[in-house]
């Protein structure tokens, strides 16, 4: 795997010194606890029944909980609903398929694609498949009886409709704090980026602040409800659109040479951040100026005045007017399903990988044969080769780790609540850290799991059943290993090339159609080809970050590759903004000629794998900011495209 790496233990090392690096997140209390309620309840009411094994099996219903992030309720509510059916499904189908090996290994393969799949399009967080493939390969190991698939199944989806239940509570005491949390992140990278208009590091910075305004784009979109869009929803959106010109100012102001903003100007923005959360009728002050201003700085601080005024207005005078135009479903699925997407490409590996895992499960005949899939599935998790393999390393530690905590357990045969106490703990624990490193939350992933398989099974012989599961779990993490670095170790980076004119040719799509529009357009005509922009460039920034996490990868062109993939991705927003805003564009046939030129000739030639001709664009009146991108485009790619022809050796 490094034999081309001359220092190949100093380069393991490193990658295994990453796998344990500890996040600066903070701990997630709240979703510990909740997640702890959601496991705890189902198994507590199924031992004061008697039946601590269906209350177990109602423990695996909790695990709908682990998918609740920082969703807009309009978004949790339908998301967590889905998931929730699904794992009830999956549930229900290992029970029906248990007798037959080979429609399980058929069904997990499928389960994992297609969940991949769709969390990939939808861009969902979290844990994606392994909760499904655990509902469903744990299933296959319980007795086998085909008849129980309906009360398993109903016992599961009453678990995880409480979970569904748990994870909406906090609408009733702050319906948008999700969207809110995304905004005042918005206006903190922005001081942030006021900040560092004269730094060394000012396009990394720009970077962060330009996923801030998309991340918070998303957020607001997938939380508005046409039939029922509150006062405060429509404040929160105005106050991104606010956010938006504040973010273009600050580009027009540097690029006019203007390479530090005042200090105030910071101090200011995170005011705003501060006073996005307040309630009606409480009002922000921002400090005034006591300093003159130059007049190029004016139009800036009328932004910033604006904004205050919409957090100090009354909810009653902003109205229900706020109409925004949601992306459609349809296209995202069909461009996802093209041969060069990446989200494709990972769904279908990951579930060619995890059928493999499960037939040499049954096919060497293993005691407990799901823990090997388990194990596969929780591997591939990892958003890269290079995450997978970190994954692979913190798996098998936190295993080790995880069965001697296990072991402890089971001598200590723990009997009635002692046993929910002990699976609300480790649930608990593992929410904590799982935002710290995988590794630690293994070491508690480990005996829960254990736990709920094994609970109600009489253990006589406990060396064997650790040394049992120590194999099993070691097996399914170099499965998935193996399995991802055959099927995709060079599989991004080669597709970088294609998706990259894709692109290219959306952009320049876009403008077309923006100076082809009458000045009377409502928008709705540019609305497919502002999507298709979206996703393309959704797919080359996944395959480019795939390709970093590649072994071995080639990491001079992807460095290389940076300022390009920074150009293009500034291109993409200001053409979104563009559409929102502007909606047309006032160019002459000469001048849109030269643009439409200059785009296909870097798409021309980096499908021919030849360094692209720079050939300077006049910045125009109309899209100054568009033009000066372009020219730092071609620049990037006039000497480094060639590099891309290594990308496929």
């Amino acid at each position: 795997m490094f034999k081309n790496n001359k220092q190949s233990p100093i380069y393991l090392l490193k990658i295994i010194k990453q796998a344990f690096e500890i996040n600066k997140k903070p701990f997630p209390w709240l979703k510990a606890i909740s997640a702890a309620i959601c496991v705890g309840v189902p198994v507590s009411i199924g031992l004061v029944e008697g039946q601590l094994r269906l209350g177990l099996l109602g423990g695996i219903g909790g695990f709908t909980y682990l998918y609740v992030f920082n969703q807009p309720y309009a978004r949790r509510a339908k998301q967590i609903f889905f998931v929730a059916i699904g794992i009830s499904l999956s549930v229900g189908l290992g029970t029906l398929a248990a007798p037959y090996p080979l429609l399980v290994i058929l069904i997990v393969g499928l389960i994992g694609t297609i969940v991949t799949f769709i969390f990939g399009v939808l861009k969902i967080p979290g844990p994606a498949a392994i909760f499904f493939v655990l509902s469903f390969i744990m299933t296959t190991g319980m007795a086998i009886d085909p008849s129980a698939a309906p009360i398993r199944t109903a016992i599961v989806l009453i678990s995880s409709l409480f979970a569904w239940i748990i994870s909406m509570v906090g609408w009733f005491f702050n319906p948008h704090g999700p969207e809110i949390k995304a905004l005042k992140e918005v206006y903190l990278a922005l001081a942030s980026f006021s900040e560092t208009l004269s730094s060394e590091n000012i396009n990394d910075v720009r970077h962060r602040t330009v996923n801030a305004l998309k991340e918070s784009e998303e957020t607001l979109l997938v939380g508005y409800i046409p039939w029922k869009n509150s006062f405060l929803f429509n404040r929160l959106s105005l106050l991104n659109e606010q956010a938006n010109k504040l973010f273009l100012e600050m580009l027009e102001l540097y690029s006019n040479g203007n390479n530090k903003l005042p200090k105030e100007f910071g101090e200011m923005l995170r005011e705003l951040s501060m006073g996005i959360e307040l309630k009606d009728g409480e009002v922000i002050t921002i400090h005034p100026l006591h300093n003159k201003l130059n007049p190029e700085y004016h139009n800036f601080l009328d932004i910033i005045y604006d904004a205050e005024a919409i957090i100090n207005i009354p909810l009653t005078y902003i109205g229900h007017g706020i109409k925004i135009s949601k992306p459609s479903l349809k296209m995202k699925f069909n461009k996802a399903c093209d041969k060069d997407s990446i989200v494709f490409i990972n769904a279908v590996r990951y579930g060619i990988v995890l059928s493999i895992s499960t037939m040499i499960a049954f096919g060497f005949h293993f005691n407990r044969p799901y823990w090997i899939p388990l194990s596969c599935a929780a591997v591939m998790s990892g958003s890269t080769i290079m995450a997978t393999f970190h994954r692979a390393i913190q798996r098998s530690f936190g295993t080790i780790v995880g069965l001697i905590i296990a072991v402890i357990i089971f001598k200590l045969q723990p009997q009635g609540f002692m046993i929910v106490i002990i699976n609300m703990l480790l649930t608990a624990i593992t929410e904590l850290f799982i935002v710290k490193n995988y590794a630690v939350a293994a070491v508690f992933i480990t005996p829960n799991a254990l736990l709920i398989a094994e609970a109600s099974t009489q253990i006589n012989n406990v060396p064997y059943f650790a040394t049992t599961r120590i194999i099993d779990i070691m097996i399914g993490s170099i499965i998935g290993l193996i399995g991802i670095y055959i099927t995709g170790h060079r599989s991004a980076s080669s597709r970088l090339p294609g998706l990259m004119t894709k692109l290219i040719r959306s952009q320049a799509r876009v403008i077309v159609r923006l100076t082809s529009n009458s000045k009377i357009s409502n928008g709705e005509d540019i609305k497919w080809i502002k999507e298709k922009m979206e996703i393309d460039f959704v797919n080359f920034k996944t395959a480019y970050i795939t390709a970093l996490g590649e072994i071995p990868n080639n990491e001079k062109m992807l460095e290389m590759l940076w300022p390009a993939f920074f150009s293009l991705e500034h291109i993409s927003y200001l053409l979104d903004m563009d559409c929102t805003t502007k909606v047309y564009f006032n160019l002459s046939d000469e001048n849109l000629a030269e643009l439409l030129l200059a785009f296909e000739k870097m798409a021309m030639a980096i499908e021919q794998k030849q360094i692209v001709q720079f050939k300077k664009i006049p910045i125009m009146n109309e899209i100054p900011k568009i033009c000066e991108e372009i020219n730092i485009l071609q620049e990037s790619l006039s000497i480094k495209v060639i590099s891309i022809k290594n990308s496929k050796n």
